[in-house]
């Protein structure tokens, strides 16, 4: 196994010099580093990254704090962190918190003792209460790298942000099922805790204000963004009849379990109610399944992130920055009733 050592008795030299080269640190002549620099290529000699990190006390890894790993979104959203990353060189630790903020804290003190330099994150929680705010504040503080804050802003956040047009997204989703001709429109929320779920809420209750259109309490679906709950809420609305003519739902785990709901139920898309969905679902395109979405570029979050992130990085003192990605209304058929 070639080691520092022996690379440093291949080409003269002291152990301190070779690690000079491999860290840039420290003057080492010309002739001597375009040797040590051969003799590394002639050898395909890979340093430790543990070892390059305890002689610089720091690594080229930023970690990734996501809350949901089975969840599409997050995904995508990494695949264009990691596609990001591969070109800045730099190596990536994930962790998954599963929307559990003491796995959150963990995951943090995690990536403080692994020394990485920066950090992107989906907070697991709303963090509505200001002690969860102090410790997810104080825990990204006592890092002391460049933190990005990707999808889910919090309140009393001071760092850089990739977040989505979310009112928007609300208002675009309920303004299709009204142009549709829809006037007794339903909301599957998300959970009210977030500012996600609340924006994109907001933007749906504009969208029937401004179209003069009542809001029935007993279609507005107190969800939590999971399939879960949205599947049990859906099958005891949408089993007692006298259904809603539209549904807005409010995420991408929303719409599963609307769908799967309304399957059990016997319904159809179309033919006995219409739906406008918050994310696109790439397996209802594979099934066939013609399901109107508001959508997101989620992997252009990623590389976003990735890119504020070096920003910071290159320029500490910097304004905070917050990055916006657009959506956009892709209409397949479910908004509107047949014939």
């Amino acid at each position: 196994m070639m080691t520092i050592l022996k690379i440093a008795e291949l080409a003269g030299v002291s152990k301190s010099t070779v690690s000079r080269v491999l860290n840039n640190n420290g003057y080492v002549n010309d002739e001597t580093r375009r040797r040590i620099e051969q003799i590394i290529k002639d050898q395909d000699y890979t340093p430790s990254a543990a070892a390059v990190s305890l002689k610089k006390q720091e690594t080229n890894t930023i970690g990734v704090v996501i809350p949901e790993i089975d969840n599409s979104f997050f995904g995508e959203v990494i695949k264009g962190i990691t596609e990001e990353a591969d070109k800045n060189d730099f190596s990536i630790i994930c962790c998954d918190t599963q929307n559990n903020g003491e796995r959150e804290l963990r995951a943090l003190r995690t990536l403080e003792q692994q020394r990485v330099r920066g950090v992107i994150i989906t907070p697991a929680l709303g963090y509505g209460e200001l002690p969860a705010v102090k410790k997810l504040k104080s825990q990204l503080e006592k890092l002391d790298v460049p933190i990005v804050v990707v999808d889910r802003d919090f309140q009393y956040s001071i760092w850089d942000t990739v977040y989505y047009e979310n009112f928007q997204s609300g208002y675009l989703a309920t303004k299709a099922l009204i142009e549709s001709g829809n006037k007794k429109i339903g909301f599957l929320q998300g959970d009210m805790n977030l500012k996600i779920a609340k924006e994109r809420f907001e933007g749906y209750t504009e969208a029937m204000n401004e179209a003069g259109l009542k809001i029935n309490q007993e279609d507005i679906l107190p969800g939590n963004f999971s399939v879960e709950v949205a599947y049990e809420l859906c099958k005891d609305r949408l089993g007692r009849g006298e259904l809603p003519e539209g549904l807005v739902t409010a995420n991408n785990r929303s719409s599963l379990g609307f769908l799967k709901a309304a399957t059990e139920l016997g319904l159809k898309l179309s033919e006995d109610i219409c739906v406008v969905g918050i994310d696109h679902i790439p397996t209802l395109d594979i099934l066939g399944i013609p399901f109107s979405t508001v959508s997101r570029d989620t992997e252009e979050m990623g590389r976003n992130a990735v890119k504020l992130l070096r920003e910071r990085m290159e320029h500490p003192d910097n304004a905070r920055r917050i990055s916006m990605i657009p959506c956009r209304l892709e209409l397949k058929g479910s908004e509107k009733f047949r014939g």
